[in-house]
């Protein structure tokens, strides 16, 4: 006689997301961030008309575009932790593609991985320094 809990076992509790170089799986980093269309011709590039992706931009300030997400994934093979574009096919499929720059700016709520573009290359540098040796960056005039 077969237990209740180990016929509740079979389903698996992975999603099947996989590296695009190495076809491994990959290891959720983030929290899924949810993409947003401000403009209707980035609706129309997900197959929504053009008057449907007017009309609806229109009386929404941001459109949720569902199945669609940036996660950042750890690979064992790439040995290191990459932001990918996510893209539900179905019930359990997803397509995977490094995330594009333009993605960042239809999310809320991320850091973008390239930094703030408004500081400089020198507070970057300054900010990644673990100790207080770094007295010799800074030219002091006589």
């Amino acid at each position: 006689m077969q237990r209740r809990c180990d016929r509740n076992r079979k389903r698996s509790k992975r999603r099947a997301i996989y590296c695009p170089d190495h076809d491994s799986y990959l290891e959720s980093r983030s929290k899924k961030y949810q993409l947003f269309a401000d403009r209707p011709g980035q609706l129309q590039q997900r197959g929504m008309s053009r008057r449907s992706a007017l009309m609806l931009v229109a009386s929404q300030t941001a459109v949720t575009i569902d199945g669609e997400w940036l996660e950042a994934f750890w690979c064992d093979r790439c040995q290191e932790t990459k932001w990918y574009h996510v893209c539900k096919s179905n019930e359990r499929t997803y397509k995977v593609s490094i995330a594009p720059r333009e993605l960042w700016q239809q999310v809320t709520g991320v850091i973008n991985p390239e930094g703030n573009p408004s500081v400089g290359e020198f507070t970057r540098r300054q900010a990644k320094m673990l100790n207080y040796q770094n007295i010799n960056d800074f030219q002091f005039v006589n």
